[in-house]
């Protein structure tokens, strides 16, 4: 336990997990295409003038909100598109490149991300999945911690931009957090960006 006080204990992630996750399938099932376009659409808005080279996404597993649309036109735009890989329990992510219509192998946990030999990219963007936010742009992950240590290595050297994508169902109140937990520095919902 985190001598922070908006940190809880375990207990309390784990049934915010359960939670949110729910939210998550509920929102998911209501409205996940028009979802996707919307958030393809406020993506474009936020990222379209920025200047960087690369962003990282994911593919999406689950009921996690489909970005592969605004990944598409991204990479139609020039940027160079990565996906995370991972290496092992305690180390960061990796990023290989992607691009549109290749194909993926299937990683640890379920995930979808390109084959160890694709080229190795560091995101100036990233597009981070979550189960639940809040207004401080604190994010909830799956509680493996690799999101954090990524963003804590990638910040140690470079600007970089962190974008929590969500459906708008999945805020809550207060994410409790640690000490070790990164924040975002942008939330991107089918409503817009908070």
């Amino acid at each position: 336990m985190s001598d922070d006080p908006n940190a809880n204990d375990p207990g309390a992630k784990a049934a915010l997990r359960l939670a949110s996750a729910l939210k998550r399938d509920a929102a998911h099932a209501a409205g996940a295409a028009h979802a996707a376009a919307q958030v393809a659409r406020h993506g474009l808005g936020v990222l379209g003038e920025r200047s960087f080279r690369t962003v990282s996404g994911y593919w999406p597993m689950r009921s996690e909100l489909d970005i592969r649309p605004l990944l598409e036109l991204l990479a139609e735009a020039g940027r160079d598109v990565a996906f995370p890989a991972v290496l092992g329990p305690a180390q960061p992510l990796e990023f290989r490149r992607w691009r549109p219509g290749e194909a993926l192998v299937t990683g640890r946990f379920g995930t979808a991300h390109p084959a160890p030999e694709a080229k190795r990219l560091e995101p100036d963007v990233l597009l981070v999945p979550l189960l639940a936010f809040d207004a401080g742009h604190h994010r909830l992950g799956y509680g493996a911690g690799f999101y954090d240590r990524t963003l804590a290595a990638l910040r140690r050297h470079k600007p970089v931009l962190a974008i929590g994508v969500a459906y708008a169902a999945q805020r809550v109140e207060a994410v409790p957090r640690d000490a070790w937990d990164e924040p975002l520095d942008l939330v991107l919902t089918e409503e817009g960006i908070l």
